[in-house]
């Protein structure tokens, strides 16, 4: 019986030291995420970097996204919800973070599509149909291209900007600065300038609450 008391409560015990351990460790990764946004704010904006809602609105969440991550694929339809809910006063600005293999090729399309007006439908066709074309967390992008079939793009100037050397900057610049912001997976999201203090939806939601109520 002494065993079994001895051995729960050192159970017990290492238990509590993980949990306080594991929550000392995501509030100093957020802690160092926080310090690496607080002194590179120029890297949260990218001129030309697609943007849905007000343009003029005073709260903008940037996303740090891959067109093959489910979560991100997920989080689409609520970001659009946000917009609902607060109508002229929040805006959605897209970077790109092409984490799975072969996602550089298919945000090259993206970017090409955007250069004829069709970021948004070709974005909305990649993740309503993100099973055909990604397999194993690994992305297609042959299969992709055949996705964007119904947006009757221009064949010949689709092809033509995704080797656009301007578009290769594009995707390297958003590389680039979500490295240094510390984006690590995707989405990630940052609202007025300040990263999720944990990841969620509503932590997400309680944050552009918070914004509003303080921008208007």
């Amino acid at each position: 019986m002494n065993r079994k008391i001895v051995f729960f409560s050192v159970a017990g015990v290492l238990l509590l030291v993980f949990a306080v351990a594991a929550v000392l460790y995501k509030n100093h990764k957020v802690g160092e995420q926080t310090v690496a946004v607080s002194g590179n704010q120029k890297a949260l904006l990218r001129a030309g970097a697609p943007v849905k809602g007000n343009k003029d609105a005073k709260v903008t969440i940037v996303e740090f996204f891959d067109p093959a991550c489910e979560t991100c694929r997920d989080f689409y339809p609520l970001m659009a919800q946000l917009l609902e809910q607060f109508p002229g006063k929040v805006k959605v600005i897209m970077r790109y973070a092409p984490l799975h293999p072969g996602s550089d090729q298919v945000v090259k399309m993206l970017e090409a599509a955007q250069y004829q007006d069709k970021f948004w439908q070709a974005l909305e066709l990649l993740f309503a149909d993100q099973p055909r074309w990604v397999i194993n967390h690994v992305s297609q992008p042959m299969r992709a291209q055949v996705i964007l079939d119904p947006l009757n793009l221009n064949r010949d100037q689709f092809f033509a900007d995704m080797n656009r050397p301007e578009v290769a900057q594009v995707i390297q610049q958003d590389i680039k600065d979500g490295q240094i912001l510390g984006v690590r997976a995707t989405p990630e999201f940052f609202v007025n300038g300040r990263p999720l203090p944990s990841f969620g939806f509503d932590q997400l939601r309680s944050m552009v609450e918070a914004a509003v109520a303080d921008a208007y």
